[in-house]
Parts: structure tokens; C-alpha cells; sequence
């Protein structure tokens, strides 16, 4: 039956409702703003363009990449050559006052973040929020960790997503924003997870979970995979998550089952605290239900 109302659809929503939390690795929301690489970015832009026309309460969370992906140069022979792709947050974004800090390798790394408003076509506002730790009080090395969009060995990458999805998860509090889902969209995010298991306990990484408590993070969490190949999923030692996240917090991923052919598996570890999950296609979610039985 076709409605006879000129209103726009929107979804109504107040402020004790709570909100979305969206966190991506890349999102392109603006060509200028050199925040994504490819489909994966393509697709989260679009995703929170979609919210914003419809009104959708949702916030979301990426890095800055102040250095962005790489601009790429071929010569006559076709060789390529990778230039950085440097831009100001500040020329699109405003700054927000809160700080939070977070944990790399016993460091404490303190993290800041841009607010870039997404407007729909009704008006709504989707606030995009890109995390930074380009700060001073940050040693050189920490100061760079939110420079490159898939910068770097794996190292690298592992520090990049504790900044997204812990930094990420302490910031939204910081910002006072009452999130009710946290979706990641690919396991870069992954990490927030274990935010939320922290701040059930209060915040250490000592005391154990009970099943309640991890059923209350389930609740709260939603997933995309977007990649049906193994190499498009991050995978960490045991080594390195020693070293970079903690022996307590290893200690804990690795009794909670996250941990695949002695490595952390950052999709295992999405899947195992979402109570819903989804592919891009229906083709891709067969081929992950192989992937992860």
C-alpha cells in the first residue's frame, strides 16, 4: 500500500536511546581526504552516507592517516613508485578537547580525535571521529602511528588496532556518547572487544570474566568480514601480542579461544564476541562459514 504522508522516512531516536558506534579502518569521506584505499573504504562511506539520509543514530571511528594510503607513480617501463599523500585534519575537521590514552608495548600512548560532521539530506549529522596520536608528550615512533593506512610490517598494524578499537572504544565514553552497538566492520576493530571485557571488570586486565560477562559484550557487538581469502585476515604471534598487548591480556585472548595455529586470529576473535555477523555477499558468507566453522 503506497503511504500518503510527504514526510520523509527517518528513524526516531532520542538520546537515552543510544547510539551506533561504527568502526572501520578506512572510510573515504571526502577526496581530499586520502582516509581509504579501496573497496572496503568505498563501502563504509557509503554506509554511513546511507545513516545520514535516513537518520540512522550513529557515530563512527577510523584513523586519521595524516599520511593517508600512497598516491602511486608509473614510469615509462610501468614501475611503480609510491608517494605519501600528506593532508591537514584541521582544514576538515574540528578538533575535539577529550584525550585518552592507551597501551603499546608498556608505552602510554595519548590519542585525540577529529570530528568530521557527515550531513544527510534531511540534515541529519553522522559524526565521524578520526583518531591521532600526532601529539606532543608522544615519542616520535607513537606520534607516527596513525601516519599510514596499512603502513608498515605487522607490528605496526597490531599498534594501529589497539589505537582504533581500545582508543576507539575509550574515546566514545571520553566524548559521552551512550553507545548501545558497536559494529566493526572487518577485524581491524577487533580489539574493542577486549575494551568492553575491561570495562565490565573496571578496567583491568587481571580479573577473570564470567560467562554473564561475555554474554553482555556479545550482546553488544556486531560484525562485517568483507575478505574470503585467507591473507586478507590479520593474524598476530604470540610473540608479538606478548610484546605489544601485554602477557595478561595475551593470557586472557588466548583462554577465551581466539588464538588459531598459535596466532591471534582478529576475525576469530569478531566472530566469537558478536551476536550477529555478516559477509558482503551471500557467496562470501558460505565461503566463511568454511573458513571459520
Amino acid at each position: 500500500m503506497q503511504s500518503t504522508s510527504s514526510k520523509p522516512f527517518a528513524y526516531e531516536a532520542t538520546p537515552a536511546a543510544g547510539v551506533v558506534a561504527y568502526f572501520s579502518m578506512e572510510i573515504a569521506i571526502h577526496p581530499a581526504m586520502p582516509t581509504y584505499s579501496g573497496g572496503l573504504g568505498v563501502l563504509a562511506g557509503d554506509t554511513l552516507r546511507s545513516a545520514a539520509d535516513l537518520g540512522v543514530p550513529l557515530i563512527a571511528f577510523t584513523l586519521v592517516h595524516r599520511k593517508g594510503y600512497f598516491q602511486q607513480h608509473l614510469d615509462g617501463r610501468g614501475v611503480q613508485s609510491e608517494d605519501v599523500q600528506p593532508w591537514n585534519p584541521s582544514e576538515f575537521c574540528t578538533e575535539e578537547p577529550a584525550r585518552i590514552t592507551v597501551s603499546v608495548e608498556d608505552r602510554v600512548v595519548t590519542v585525540r580525535a577529529w570530528r568530521y560532521d557527515l550531513v544527510g539530506r534531511n540534515g541529519h549529522i553522522v559524526p565521524i571521529y578520526l583518531l591521532d596520536t600526532d601529539l606532543d608528550g608522544n615519542s616520535g615512533w607513537d606520534r607516527g602511528l596513525t601516519d599510514h593506512l596499512y603502513g608498515g610490517d605487522t607490528n605496526y598494524r597490531l599498534q594501529q588496532e589497539i589505537v582504533l578499537g581500545m582508543g576507539g572504544v575509550r574515546m566514545a565514553n571520553a566524548l559521552g556518547h551512550r553507545v548501545n552497538v558497536y559494529h566493526m566492520n572487518e577485524g581491524h576493530a577487533a580489539l574493542l572487544t577486549l575494551a568492553l571485557i575491561e570495562s565490565i571488570l573496571g578496567g583491568g586486565p587481571l580479573a577473570a570474566p564470567t560467562e554473564s560477562d561475555l554474554a553482555l559484550v556479545r550482546q553488544k557487538c556486531v560484525f562485517t568480514t568483507h575478505t574470503p581469502v585467507p591473507a586478507g585476515h590479520d593474524r598476530f604471534s604470540t610473540e608479538q601480542t606478548i610484546r605489544i598487548l601485554g602477557g595478561d591480556r595475551t593470557a586472557r585472548l588466548e583462554k577465551l579461544g581466539c588464538y588459531r595455529d598459535g596466532m591471534l586470529n582478529m576475525t576469530l576473535l569478531a566472530l566469537k564476541f558478536s551476536r550477529y555477523a555478516n559477509g558482503v555477499a551471500m557467496q562470501h558468507a558460505i565461503v566463511s562459514r568454511a573458513m571459520f566453522p
